[in-house]
């Protein structure tokens, strides 16, 4: 029965609607997210994450490409503190630098995420600052537990918007589900369905679907 709930609570998750009354702009995405990561000591480690977000240029989206550098702290058994550097690349659009800080959590089968973004847009009018929690599931499908249904849903928070006149409040919900399988001790892939909507004040929301692919090298 705990595994039946789970289930549903990882569909819940993921089917959070969007608000009744939007009109949504459907777009196609892929993204890619492979990550090699090196541990310093039992509590400390590095990780380089990349992402690869490819659009369909037909409806004004751009690709996207970042690299992020992560130093992750384990301060409890459960709690990580993190903290990184990223570089996007928004072909047409313009390139961004963000630094990150983050809060993570395990609960059983609950996963909890809170991020603070800095966002420094090329050519914008100011730093942006935008915060992010995260509530997810994570349920092992098997006895070995190498394979994981796992969901999640993400919001969006803009307390600063890059430019005097953008919007601020509650602007995007992001959320997926998929499985992973851990391969070995050093290797896992996931493949996931997940669904973006960039909320637009008085006018027609940004919605983009993609699957997603993930692969994690441990060293």
């Amino acid at each position: 029965m705990p595994r039946f709930i789970a289930f549903l609570v990882a569909g819940a998750i993921a089917a959070l609607p969007a608000p009744a009354l939007a009109q949504n702009d459907d777009g196609f995405e892929f993204w890619l997210n492979p990550s090699v990561s090196v541990d310093l000591d039992d509590n400390t480690g590095l990780e380089i994450e990349t992402a690869q977000r490819l659009r369909d240029a037909g409806d004004g989206r751009v690709d996207t490409y970042f690299g992020r550098l992560w130093l992750n702290q384990k301060v409890a058994g459960n709690v990580t503190l993190s903290a990184a550097f990223e570089r996007r690349i928004n072909d047409g659009g313009r390139d961004e630098t963000r630094l990150i800080q983050q809060l993570s959590t395990s609960h059983g089968i609950l996963r909890t995420r809170l991020r603070v973004e800095q966002r420094f847009v090329d050519n914008a009018d100011r730093m942006g600052l935008r915060l992010r929690p995260r509530l997810g599931v994570s349920v092992p499908l098997d006895d070995a537990a190498k394979w994981a249904l796992k969901s999640d849903a993400e919001l969006f928070v803009t307390l600063r918007s890059t430019s005097i006149d953008g919007d601020e409040g509650v602007t995007g919900l992001r959320s997926q589900l998929g499985v992973a399988y851990r391969i070995s001790d050093r290797l896992s892939v996931s493949a996931a369905y997940l669904r973006q909507q960039d909320f637009e004040k008085g006018g027609t929301d940004t919605v983009g679907h993609a699957p997603l692919i993930g692969l994690e090298f441990s060293f």
